[in-house]
């Protein structure tokens, strides 16, 4: 039974990986690739938001900001490591085009390896510095407490996370897409089971829907951990032969290290606005909460389709076929913008509704409905830089959008709360969004094009030696 259930893994791998290099399918895969991630995308934030509205609704508003201002400190803290899965996930992409299964077999177990060794670090760093991180971000004495509870209970998942994330990029390298997606399905029916039992019933508040999330990211990364030691070929885990092998470590580095520190300096960046934005109290930290929900349900649409043209354009350039990479970044650009531009302006017409299931302040629900207005409409903007940085991280150019991201994000956002500090203004501080998206996005298209050019001009696919 189990030699069958192998061989039906191979032939699913296999069609995956031809699909992905199918020329004349690249919509219809592209999509059926997308459409698993942003699935995937929206039951991971529902564990964020699932924890929102019950803290919001059942407990107080204080609590909705107490949760709500750890989630620029969790991206912050996380988003370097999950820059090395993004490594792997190309790393292992481009072997399997180039049909290298060494290559593959020894980025799993080191991807692995780094995924534990990761979770244990960061599951330290979250339990040790939660309320120094809090403090410097000037959360309100009043919230204080309740949100380093949050945060050091939240830290206890880290490692599950990291896995999960990690074990996902080889599941996504070879199209499969779908396994990913029904596993958060099932680790978000724990969380919202526990949350309900966990505050409702046993009246645990912050702590409650904190250990909620922790045990359903123990759920999904068990789940795509046991798939891939029951899979056959070069993509098996086997804890056995986990270990670091310096030749693939190192190509993850390349690639994704500078994704990482490039969302990590994002991440910061954005901490710095939710340090302004905590200076204007709890209802503006509740409704900024509220409304960034639906933000990062925009933001996996466009980081679908972001997933998407790595994997498909890593999979082509290492197969050599680098008319398909051309058609594949402009195929996830148009439906990226499309997808979320459509999802949005849906918030956007419902704003006071969408503000409104989460918080029951009316003065929150004022700030969340002006930061829909003035962020959320004009999302579909990033998809220009994510897009075209995407495909330059998939030839083997990592660090050219990490610089323009940098200075055209993180810098100006930075430069931006520095100037809004004299002016403390909710509107002011929100309209850096829209405007570091289309500068970004105006240099990240011109790199693109000349990255590109040199890159099929002069192939260079071997990324382990």
């Amino acid at each position: 039974m189990f030699k069958n259930h192998n061989r039906h893994d191979v032939r699913e791998r296999q069609a995956g990986e031809q699909r992905m290099l199918d020329r004349h399918g690249l919509w219809r895969s592209i999509v059926r690739f997308s459409l698993p991630v942003i699935g995937c995308g929206i039951v991971q934030q529902s564990f964020n938001s699932i924890d929102l509205a019950v803290v919001g609704r059942m407990v107080s508003s204080s609590a909705l900001a107490a949760v709500g201002a750890n989630g620029p400190v969790i991206s912050l803290i996380i988003t370097l490591f999950m820059g090395l899965a993004l490594g792997s996930n190309v790393v292992i992409s481009r072997a399997l085009g180039a049909r290298n299964d060494e290559v593959v077999r020894r980025t799993v177990a080191t991807q692995a390896m780094v995924a534990v060794v990761a979770g244990v670090f960061l599951l330290i760093v979250g339990i040790g510095l939660s309320a120094p991180l809090l403090a410097s971000l000037d959360t309100p004495d009043d919230i204080l407490p309740s949100a380093t509870r949050y945060l050091r209970i939240y830290a206890l998942g880290f490692p599950a996370m990291l896995v999960y994330n990690f074990m996902s990029a080889v599941l996504r390298s070879m199209g499969d897409t779908m396994r990913p997606f029904l596993w958060l399905v099932i680790g978000g029916v724990v969380n919202l089971a526990l949350n309900l039992m966990l505050v409702y019933v046993f009246g645990m508040g912050v702590e409650g829907v904190a250990i909620a999330t922790s045990v359903s990211n123990v759920v999904s990364a068990a789940g795509v951990t046991l798939k891939l030691m029951r899979t056959d070929g070069p993509t098996r885990f086997v804890p056995g032969q986990m270990r670091i092998y310096a030749s693939e470590f190192w190509a993850m580095v390349r690639i994704g290290l500078p994704a990482g520190i490039q969302g990590t300096l994002f991440a910061f960046s954005n901490v710095i606005i939710q340090s302004a934005l905590n200076r204007l109290g709890a209802s503006a930290m509740a409704g900024s909460a509220a409304a960034l929900t639906y933000e990062l349900y925009g933001y996996f649409v466009i980081s679908a389709f972001v997933q998407a043209a790595l994997a498909f354009v890593s999979i082509n350039y290492g197969a050599g076929q680098y008319d398909n990479c051309r058609r594949i970044m402009w195929r996830c650009m148009v439906l990226a913008l499309g997808g979320s531009f459509v999802l949005n302006s849906l918030v956007v017409l419902n704003n006071y509704t969408a503000v409104a299931v989460l918080t029951s302040s009316s003065e929150a629900i004022h700030y969340g409905m002006l930061r829909i207005s003035n962020v959320l409409l004009w999302q579909f903007v990033a998809c220009s830089y994510e897009i075209s940085g995407a495909a330059m991280r998939a030839l083997g150019h990592s660090l050219t959008p990490m610089m323009i991201t940098l200075l055209g994000t993180c810098v100006m956002r930075v430069w931006w709360v520095r100037l809004s500090g004299f002016i403390l203004d909710f509107n002011m501080l929100m309209a850096i969004y829209p405007i570091t998206w289309f500068f970004t996005g105006c240099i990240m298209m011109v790199a693109y094009f000349f990255v590109s050019h040199r890159a099929f001009s002069h192939p260079c696919v071997k990324l382990v030696k």
